[in-house]
């Protein structure tokens, strides 16, 4: 064979390659306008972003650094949901505001309950302690509200995944490919995610792992992971503990040595600052817990909010 007659070969095998069918499938191309997608806090606002990629406008009601339990809707709120196709909320109590809101706006679109399948858990009433090793309650205590943060524990995220990406597929089904791969890529980071905190974890003694933080949003994270959180205010970041039970606590700060201290980033630091002078502990650097942080800082994504986290978490520990 010439290299003139070689040449050709080339050309036209590259020619049949760009055809229909030649072995990659066209993708959609983009919504125009993108489907119009609400979310009800920071969180469920990345995850749509990254299953929904460009088909996808995302309004988040509760932005970063905002706290969805103290959360007050606005006209232009119910405004955007009113024009959105697709309402994502957390469901389990989280943001009991939201269906109320939908209703008031006249809501005709898709609603998607992003935990649908998740394996809860509850909070204890009047506690300060959840304990990761079963859940158990201390003599007394009842079982009380379904703790709704759920997206602490990223093997349940796999499940918002996949709720959230069925969602899509079904308010614009034409991207049903696209949100169902993304949805696969997003699962992969997310078990590699899971996989990395185990190991983080797993290399401090269960002795050591004790955490104090401002609220109870911790419960999945600490069932997953083999850790006990303390929380002065329970699982309403707004709510004040008796100066019984804040006493009771900086008592076993200091009798069990628990030097991992930790605010939050949408709650008031004026609490647990106190706590940990009275308990003579530096608290360590701010954990993301309800909401993410704005762009260019630790917790901008979920999965950076995580690993932020568990870095955190992990260093705080070996203190104790």
């Amino acid at each position: 064979m010439n290299r003139r007659m070689f040449h050709q070969l080339l050309l036209t095998a590259a020619a049949s390659a760009c055809l229909p069918g030649a072995g990659f499938a066209a993708s959609p191309p983009p919504l125009t306008p993108p489907l119009s997608v609400v979310a009800s806090f920071s969180i469920l606002g990345d995850l749509a972003q990254v299953l929904g990629g460009e088909r996808v406008r995302v309004t988040t009601l509760v932005g970063p650094d905002e706290d969805a339990h103290a959360f007050e809707p606005r006209p232009a709120d119910a405004k955007a949901i009113a024009q959105s196709k697709l309402l994502i909320i957390n469901g389990l109590g989280f943001e009991p505001w939201a269906q109320k809101l939908a209703q008031s706006a006249g809501y005709k679109g898709l609603t998607v309950v992003a935990s649908n399948g998740v394996k809860t858990s509850a909070l204890a009433e009047e506690s300060t302690q959840s304990n990761g090793q079963n859940h158990s309650h201390s003599a007394g205590q009842t079982a009380g509200p379904t703790d709704p943060h759920a997206w602490q524990n990223p093997a349940n995220v796999v499940l918002y995944t996949r709720n959230i990406a069925a969602g899509l597929a079904k308010a614009d089904p034409a991207g049903a490919p696209i949100y169902q791969a993304n949805a696969a890529a997003y699962v992969k980071e997310l078990q590699a995610l899971d996989a990395w905190a185990g190991a983080q974890f797993a290399a401090i003694p269960a002795s050591k792992r004790k955490v104090i933080t401002s609220h109870d949003a911790f419960g999945y994270l600490a069932a997953h992971y083999q850790i006990t959180f303390l929380a002065p205010q329970g699982m309403a970041s707004d709510a004040q503990p008796s100066a019984k039970q804040v006493a009771r606590l900086i008592r076993q700060i200091q009798r069990e040595k628990i030097r991992a201290i930790f605010l939050e980033n949408m709650s008031d630091p004026k609490l647990l600052t106190q706590l940990s002078k009275d308990a003579g502990v530096n608290p360590g650097a701010a954990l993301y817990s309800d909401a993410l942080s704005g762009p260019g800082k630790p917790g901008a994504t979920y999965l950076q909010m995580m690993r932020h986290n568990v870095t955190q978490l992990a260093a705080g520990m070996k203190l104790n």
